[in-house]
């Protein structure tokens, strides 16, 4: 059994809801012409509607990316990050880094000059995490909110 097996029981419709969700995410991404999701976005039966047009370089995407490949093993979600960075490569970095689209809906968009911190702490080290196997394994690390890992303590004497 793997790890998530043996210590959380869970519905199977969780994963399979997660699933989908994530499919939604990343159609934020593959149906605007930067390859990058809006900061804001509204699921239609038809699509995905961009409510905003600005691309902050957020985590959330890819950390779910990160927890369902390591969740599942399957190799799309690896597929999907690769996507997602490579739109970041093309077109968020400056010479000096990264920086924020001002419309993902424009492939020749201006950039905004800034770069949020969780772009480093958080986006690129769950893009890292997604291509390394061995670093961090989630039955002995957990992460807080701002992607931290904390090891997962498994003897408490002496802690109280």
């Amino acid at each position: 059994k793997q790890w998530y097996q043996r210590r959380v029981r869970v519905p199977k419709w969780h994963l399979e809801l997660a699933e989908d969700i994530m499919w939604g995410c990343y159609h934020s991404y593959i149906t605007q012409p930067t390859g990058l999701a809006a900061e804001f976005v509204r699921f239609k039966p038809d699509g995905v509607e961009a409510l905003s047009t600005e691309n902050h370089l957020r985590p959330e995407t890819v950390e779910s990316l990160f927890v369902l490949w390591r969740v599942t093993r399957k190799e799309e979600y690896r597929d999907m990050a690769w996507n997602i960075f490579q739109a970041f490569e093309r077109v968020s970095r400056t010479c000096a880094g990264y920086t924020t689209v001002y419309d993902v809906r424009d492939i020749h968009t201006v950039t905004l000059d800034v770069m949020e911190s969780f772009f480093l702490a958080e986006t690129l080290k769950y893009l890292y995490l997604l291509f390394d196997d061995d670093a961090l394994p989630l039955d002995k690390w957990v992460f807080n909110t701002e992607a931290h890992p904390l090891p997962i303590l498994t003897d408490f004497e002496g802690w109280y």
